[in-house]
């Protein structure tokens, strides 16, 4: 499938949001093509062309099939789209048609749905709130309902629950805001669950940081002020599970390493400053909760700051330094989220660029504006993607997508090599 380059009217978007299913870990991502003249407008609904354009360009130049690594893909579709065999082109077993509740369930679009069953396409129906006549056609034929949460009170959320379990489907709460609505979907017996729910702040009056989450921070501002090793090693030294780690690294198979590593200071100069800040880094999100798998925290986290790192290589080529920074800033964004406690409380006792702070604490410089469009492209919100990028001379809707992509791709090599 190949695609031509989308003209000034067409500037699309990739943005992408995970789904969860029951044990926390990443189920999917729902791709959301955005065109940035209108704020969370899909131009796939709005013109066919322009869809086909989209989607061959995402998944054959910019691989975002590979990008989903074992997870499926949401794609949104209209009736123009759900009708075009372009659809018959895409991965099946990769792909979820994602039916929009504007459809008007006809006996055509019903006999569409069916064919792109016995295809082997999964399909969900979105934001579903009640009629369940008007859809009971859909009902008996997808495979997951989407259940649009913002709309329902609690009884709502009851009744509505309680007529859809009568159908051989998965169901998927929506827009879950808050930990405490997930617990609820959760008990009613719900599959999957989409929001950022898991990626919200919850501060713990009085909490403070561990010993060995302030020994990472502290390694990693040191890192990145280039401190002297003979000072690594002092805080490392304090450490010893980090320091049985990093040997345990230097001293893998997979390192390249054909002598024995046999003290810090050596596994320091083996492994490289650059290798030794991104080990450190992951470290901060692997397993937070003591959990086994792959946090999507973790993979959240890395996907922002490879994002970031990848914009900064295409607004400054050759500036290493700034895109160290770019991926330092992305990472540490969530650092509240992980840790349970403010910026403020992390970012106390630890050196860290001028940049990279400003960024962090109030969005500012050229690292604040990236993260914005980061967090931008994680929401879906099209016109601030439009408006960030037109910020950042030198990056356009193609560039974003491309580094997207790439930034997809490599989370998902981390995280399975994470849960091997």
């Amino acid at each position: 499938m190949t695609a031509s380059k989308a003209g000034p009217s067409e500037e699309i978007f990739i943005g992408r949001q995970p789904i969860l299913n029951r044990n926390n870990e990443l189920y999917a991502y729902e791709l959301l093509f955005r065109n940035g003249l209108q704020r969370n407008a899909a131009t796939v609904v709005d013109d066919l062309s322009a869809s086909a354009n989209v989607i061959g360009h995402a998944f054959a130049d910019l691989g975002v099939e590979q990008a989903l690594g074992p997870y499926k893909g949401f794609i949104n579709c209209d009736k123009a789209l759900l009708m075009a065999d372009m659809l018959e082109a895409l991965p099946r077993d990769k792909i979820v048609l994602e039916i929009l509740e504007t459809v008007e369930i006809t006996s055509e679009i019903v006999e569409r749905c069916r064919m792109l069953k016995e295809l082997g396409f999964t399909l969900a129906l979105d934001d579903f709130v009640d009629a369940a006549e008007t859809f009971e056609p859909l009902l008996r034929l997808v495979d997951i309902v989407k259940v649009e949460l913002l709309a329902l009170d609690a009884a709502g959320l009851n009744s509505t629950t309680a007529l859809l379990q009568k159908y051989p489907i998965k169901l998927l709460a929506e827009k879950v805001d808050t930990s405490e609505l997930a617990a609820t979907c959760h008990k009613l017996g719900y599959d999957y669950f989409q929001g950022y729910y898991f990626a919200k702040p919850t501060i713990i009056a009085g909490k403070k940081l561990g010993h060995s989450q302030l020994s990472l921070m502290r390694l990693l501002g040191m890192i990145t002020a280039d401190a002297e090793t003979a000072q690594l090693e002092s805080v490392l030294k304090t450490e010893p599970g980090l320091t049985m780690n990093l040997m345990r690294l230097t001293n893998s198979a997979g390192s390249g390493v054909r002598t024995k590593v046999t003290s810090i200071r050596q596994a320091i100069s083996v492994l490289g400053r650059r290798q030794l800040q991104r080990w450190l880094q992951l470290l901060l999100y692997t397993n937070p909760a003591g959990n086994k798998g792959v946090s999507p925290l973790l993979q959240l986290a890395a996907s922002r700051g490879k994002l970031m790192e990848l914009l900064a290589g295409k607004l400054h080529p050759n500036k290493g330094d700034f895109e160290d920074h770019a991926f330092m800033t992305g990472i540490m964004s969530l650092m509240p989220t992980l840790m349970s406690v403010s910026l403020e409380e992390i970012l106390r006792g630890i050196e860290l660029s001028t940049d990279v702070r400003d960024a962090l604490e109030a969005r500012g410089g050229e690292l604040g504006t990236m993260l914005k469009l980061t967090e931008a492209l994680e929401s879906g919100d099209a016109l601030a993607c439009h408006d960030l990028t037109l910020a950042l001379p030198g990056l356009d809707s193609e560039v974003v997508n491309g580094c997207m992509s790439q930034a997809m791709a490599w989370t998902n090599t981390i995280g399975q090599e994470k849960a091997g």
